[in-house]
């Protein structure tokens, strides 16, 4: 069976209902600069994943395998 969903949310959203603490919500819209709890959220949940994309470059970099020490792909990296 089929969740129904409301017509103004895409098919990549959903909605729901949640318990959130409002001091940390507070402390969460003041830091994310957002007004509302579902920009706030949003905006959270964005933030996690930039994270974890960051951490995945770290851990690229951190690796060697972006070859930047090779002259040859190097070369015209800053022309």
């Amino acid at each position: 069976m089929e969740t129904a969903r409301c017509e103004s949310y895409s098919q990549n959203m959903r909605k729901t209902t949640l318990e959130i603490d409002d001091e940390v919500l507070d402390e969460a819209r003041r830091i994310l600069g957002t007004h509302g709890i579902k920009d706030t959220v949003d905006a959270a949940l964005r933030a996690v994943r930039a994270q974890e994309a960051r951490a995945a470059l770290v851990d690229q970099l951190a690796s060697g395998s972006l070859d930047l020490d090779d002259p040859a792909i190097m070369g015209d990296a800053w022309r």
